[in-house]
């Protein structure tokens, strides 16, 4: 069925161009009004907010001079499919604005009729609509998704860890369910230990696993693991259907804990071979921490691993912040080739975003042993700026005593709504805990330099980091403020939003 076309003369009548205004601003966030040649004569924003971003700095400019550069190949595309009097396809154009982000906006443009033409009237309007809220969503989905994949990975990089460990623990473990009490999986210690293979094993009952007249005493064991979470060992005898031929069933202890994964509870179950467990008595306790032998012969090797492999950067100095050893991580964020290049050097050579930082975070240490989420930024050698989030510990026991720093790298961190922005009062606090280590005079230096970096930070800002425009802004030269700009180490200098 063909669609009726609609007389606009017959149905709308003789338009004045008061109404037509009307009609054009309110289908719309913004409308233009053109010239032919694409000069904007008139700017319509119907948003209050909006209104002071755009309009009246658009009146007597060519339409293609108030977008980015990126957005005038489509604002010439609109014109020329409007001139040519074809549909316009809908196109987000975004504007540049100072202080803020760009302000995009989905276009269509059409052309006036010819008589409104003759008349000297307007030839093109231009329809926007809004698109920050949109944007915006867009954007937070990204970062929610790069989010998510970070927390995939990192769980799977978890789960590597558990296997690897699970798999060459040398005690018998089993995990099972806490309701049922099968068994979900078992280690090879277990499989050798019991004698059964996993395909045996797995799906079977706890209480087949032992002789009949331990049942009781291990039933007590999992009640007991599910009241406390842990128990002491029972000693219970292997069932026979494990034994080798011509061998009696060995004796066993056995220990339980309990521990929970989304809604289902489970329990973990050592078995240890009872000469097994009487060595381990004769160092303390009843093995009551889990995999407890294991963990004390493979610490040394599991730490070496995970500072080597860590995603974490890991630093250690002595107590003048000089490095000792880092890992393949710092050497990543600091933009070195190997670790050894940092030995012997200072951390404040990358860690700080001013030289009093470090000193901050060493005098923190000395006095409480511990600082936690100390956030600054980490420098890279060519160039690379990351913030950082630092926790660092006082190795006193250690000869010489030693200084260990885990910096996390928290830039790609999923923000809120609004990330705070850094406060001089909490900068400042930290800087009187300096008094009575520092001279007065450098930490007067020092607060100076913090403050004439803050405010550098702020014009760029302000400028939507347009270098000339916040040399103005702070009273000085472009070329002072690139002298300052390379001092704290600020921006990107081969980047400038001057033009």
């Amino acid at each position: 069925m063909k669609r009726p076309t609609i007389k606009k003369p017959e149905l709308l009548g003789d338009i004045d161009a008061k109404t037509t205004a009307s009609l054009i601003g309110s289908c719309s966030d913004i409308a233009l009004v053109m010239d032919s040649e694409g000069t904007v004569l008139d700017a319509m924003v119907q948003d209050t907010g909006l209104a002071t971003l755009a309009g009246d700095g658009w009146k007597g400019r060519a339409w293609a001079d108030t977008v980015t550069i990126e957005s005038r190949d489509k604002t010439e595309a609109l014109l020329r499919e409007a001139r040519a009097g074809m549909p316009t396809r809908w196109r987000q154009v975004n504007h540049p604005m100072r202080g803020h982000d760009d302000l995009p906006v989905l276009y269509a443009a059409v052309r006036l009729s010819e008589t409104t033409r003759a008349a000297g009237q307007p030839a093109l309007v231009a329809f926007g609509r809004d698109l920050r809220s949109t944007v915006q969503l867009q954007r937070r989905l990204v970062e929610a998704q790069q989010s998510m994949e970070r927390d995939y990975w990192r769980f799977r990089e978890a789960e590597t860890r558990y296997r690897m460990l699970f798999q060459t623990a040398p005690e018998a473990v089993l995990i099972a369910d806490a309701q049922t009490l099968k068994v979900l999986e078992a280690n090879p210690a277990a499989e050798a230990l019991l004698g059964r293979n996993a395909g045996r094993l797995v799906g079977a009952g706890l209480t087949a696993l032992f002789e009949h007249g331990g049942h009781d005493r291990l039933q007590a064991l999992i009640n007991g693991a599910r009241g406390v979470g842990s128990t002491e060992p029972a000693r219970l005898t292997l069932s026979s259907a494990g034994a080798a031929p011509g061998q009696a069933p060995a004796d066993v202890d056995v220990l339980a804990a309990l521990f929970r994964q989304e809604q289902a509870a489970y329990l973990l179950i050592r078995v240890l071979p009872v000469a097994a467990v009487d060595e381990q008595a004769k160092r303390g306790r009843n093995g009551k921490a889990l995999l407890a032998p294991a963990a004390d012969a493979a610490a040394p090797g599991l730490l070496e691993t995970y500072l080597r492999q860590a995603s974490d950067a890991l630093v250690f100095t002595d107590l003048q912040g000089r490095i000792l050893r880092t890992n393949s991580a710092f050497a990543a964020m600091a933009q070195l080739s190997n670790e050894d290049q940092a030995r012997g050097e200072l951390l404040d050579r990358w860690l700080g975003r001013t030289g009093i930082e470090l000193s901050v975070l060493l005098s923190n240490l000395r006095q409480h042993g511990a600082v936690g989420l100390f956030t600054t930024s980490l420098r890279g050698e060519v160039g690379a700026v990351h913030e950082v989030e630092i926790s660092a510990t006082q190795l006193a026991s250690t000869q010489p005593p030693t200084l260990a720093f885990a910096v996390r790298d928290i830039g790609r961190r999923l923000p809120g709504e609004e990330r705070a922005q850094p406060k001089l009062a909490r900068t400042a606090s930290e800087l009187t805990e300096l008094v009575g280590r520092v001279p007065m005079k450098d930490i007067v230096s020092e607060t100076s330099d913090l403050i004439e970096q803050l405010c550098i930070e702020a014009a760029l800002q302000m400028t939507n980091d347009n270098r000339a425009l916040a040399a103005q802004f702070l009273g000085l030269s472009r070329q002072s403020l690139y002298v300052k700009l390379r001092r704290y180490g600020l921006g990107d200098l081969g980047c400038d939003n001057s033009d």
